[in-house]
């Protein structure tokens, strides 16, 4: 009678390892990013929140972004870059930009994020 072969190959192991060593790095070098992400996302609804009772103007929030920086502590993106428009509901505020982490040799990862809120008259 034949027997055949059973299990895995140290071959396999060694490649299905790889795979999930390779998305483990990954993970750890996305999660500071997407850490800093949700502070950027809590500043502007804070200070959507702070100015949607009082009658604001561009400058007004602009101290408000720039005092919700300092405190989080956020590098990835200025809060001289985030965007004011005004609209016919209130103003629009937006953070948009990207994100590069170096993940090995001269691969990168590359994130991207886009967050607006509304401060409404």
């Amino acid at each position: 009678m034949k027997q055949r072969q059973r299990g895995m190959t140290f071959l396999g192991i060694v490649t299905i390892l790889a795979i999930l060593g390779a998305g483990l790095y990954a993970g750890i070098r996305l999660v500071p990013v997407f850490l800093e992400y949700t502070k950027v996302a809590r500043a502007l609804e804070q200070v959507r929140d702070e100015h949607a009772a009082i009658d604001t103007n561009p400058q007004m929030i602009r101290n408000g972004l720039e005092r919700r920086w300092d405190v989080e502590d956020i590098n990835s993106i200025g809060w001289k870059d985030v965007e004011i428009k005004k609209t016919s509901e209130g103003y629009d505020v937006r953070a948009t930009y990207k994100v590069e982490q170096p993940f090995i040799a001269n691969v990168f990862l590359l994130a991207k994020f886009d967050k607006s809120v509304t401060i409404k008259q």
